[in-house]
């Protein structure tokens, strides 16, 4: 067989809860359910478990896990909600990895995923880190496996990044085919990108990462057209794609919620795709794993740094006005991103001050034990034992007090980061307010662990981040309308 397909789905949400309460609030915009999470997962994530398959007259003949017989990655604070929330689904997505690691020789179909979808360019190195083992452990922790490949938010990637991936045991993440650079050859002459093979990413210390670049304009028509309307026309797209002789592999890449959630039945179609696939002799499904041990990468080529899958001006959808926006509102304008960029910055130059400061008497390594502060919440240590394992020595009560809300102010710092936060149009929106939520639990941590009064200038900075709804004013007045009367004071 030389004819391979891989369908991979980048199944995430941001996290919605309220950073006091740690619990979701009502979502009036996502009626008849709760909140946003509910309405996907009734529409998306929990019927991709047992996606229909139908006869000629309408009759239910096969159900289909399509998690097992594709590629995907979840995201960790998504999979964190739906454990509690919504366990079945939950389990059989746990199950569907096991289930493709028989379908696909050993390898299991899931993705590690960097931990709450910060875009790693504009990440500090500290934090860049941090998202990666994070997603790591918390992968172990629910695929009870290690995961041979890791998705970048938004594909954004950068060199560093990709170095900290193979330094942690990472092999191969997906990038867009506009993501790609030269073509290492020792030809006269530059070769043209063949998106049906891997290729391999040089890094620093003789160490490589391997690369897939998917089909994007297979992609788009998937993600943005009505290629889901029919599951056979789907299939038949994929097959009717690259018929050379040489092993070769279609990959294609959209966001999960694309079959279902996006588009309406969406599950269905791709579950009879796929059983269409399979009936046929001159294809076969494989994921990134498999089809790397069978055809090792063996052509290098260099990325295109600080690009990503949905800006087409690199990463600057998450940094300033750029024209990237998710339509609707043509005379609206997104210069309200920068000002909300450099404030959140400037919060994080602050509390990271305070964490070093604070830490030093604290902790043996500081950012050694922000880096395993996953673990308590992975259920791996309680915290009384993380702390001594930590410190090295036993800590009072106030010491340990001051302990966690120190790692509580870091993992905060990080959550306020969510890519969603400057994706869409205006600064007023729920994904917007819910970074500006995580800020400011880190501002009150913050000012309780230094004595400092940082609100006030943060506000101020935030006020030049201005809405393009009059009601709205900026971004300093949405942050006082929404997060202070969100705020609780509540223990850590």
């Amino acid at each position: 067989m030389n004819r391979y397909i891989c369908i991979h789905g980048h199944f995430y949400q941001p996290p919605r809860e309220n950073p006091w309460l740690d619990a979701i609030p009502l979502q009036d915009s996502a009626h008849p359910f709760h909140d946003w999470n509910e309405r996907i997962n009734s529409e998306c994530y929990a019927p991709n478990t047992q996606a229909r398959i139908l006869d000629e007259k309408g009759a239910v003949i096969d159900r289909v896990n399509n998690y097992s017989r594709i590629s995907f990655d979840f995201g960790p604070t998504l999979l964190s909600w739906m454990e509690s929330k919504s366990p079945d689904t939950y389990q059989m997505v746990l199950e569907a990895d096991k289930i493709s690691q028989q379908n696909f020789s050993g390898h299991g179909s899931a993705m590690a995923q960097c931990y709450s979808h910060m875009i790693m360019p504009l990440a500090s190195t500290r934090d860049k880190y941090t998202q990666v083992y994070w997603g790591i452990r918390d992968f172990e922790y629910r695929f009870k496996r290690f995961p041979s490949g890791m998705w970048l938010p938004e594909t954004a990637v950068d060199l560093e990044t990709l170095q900290i991936m193979a330094d942690l045991g990472i092999r191969f993440t997906i990038l867009a085919p506009h993501q790609a650079g030269k073509i290492i050859t020792f030809k006269d002459k530059s070769e043209p990108l063949d998106i049906y093979r891997p290729y391999k990413v040089k890094l620093q210390q003789g160490k490589f990462i391997d690369v897939f670049f998917y089909n994007g304009p297979l992609s788009r028509s998937l993600a943005f057209e009505n290629l889901l309307r029919d599951g056979q026309c789907f299939a038949e797209k994929l097959l009717l794609t690259d018929k050379r002789e040489e092993p070769h592999l279609l990959s294609i890449a959209t966001d999960g919620e694309t079959y279902g959630h996006h588009h309406k039945f969406g599950d269905m179609a791709l579950a009879f795709a796929i059983q269409y696939i399979e009936s046929q002799s001159d294809a076969q499904l494989t994921n990134y794993a498999e089809y790397l041990e069978k055809f090792p990468a063996e052509q290098e080529i260099e990325i295109k740094e600080r690009t990503s899958w949905s800006c087409s001006h690199g990463v600057a959808r998450w940094a300033f006005h750029c024209g990237c926006q998710t339509g609707g509102h043509p005379e609206w304008n997104q210069h309200w991103r920068a000002p909300l960029r450099h404030a959140l910055d400037w919060l994080r130059f602050r509390s990271d001050a305070i964490f070093t400061d604070k830490g030093k008497d604290l902790f043996k390594d500081s950012w050694e034990a922000k880096n395993q502060y996953i673990n308590t919440f992975l259920s791996w240590f309680d915290r009384g034992s993380f702390l001594d394992e930590q410190c090295g020595r036993s800590l009072n009560h106030t010491e340990k007090d001051t302990a966690i809300k120190l790692l509580e102010m870091q993992r905060h710092s990080m959550l306020m980061y969510t890519s969603c936060g400057w994706f869409f149009n205006d600064i007023s929106g729920i994904e917007t307010e819910q970074i500006l939520l995580y800020a400011g639990r880190v501002i009150q941590f913050a000012e309780e662990l230094s004595g400092d009064s940082l609100e006030p200038d943060f506000v101020k900075l935030l006020e030049l981040a201005v809405s393009n709804l009059k009601g709205k004013a900026n971004g300093g007045q949405i942050y006082s309308n929404i997060v202070k009367t969100a705020t609780l004071d509540l223990p850590a």
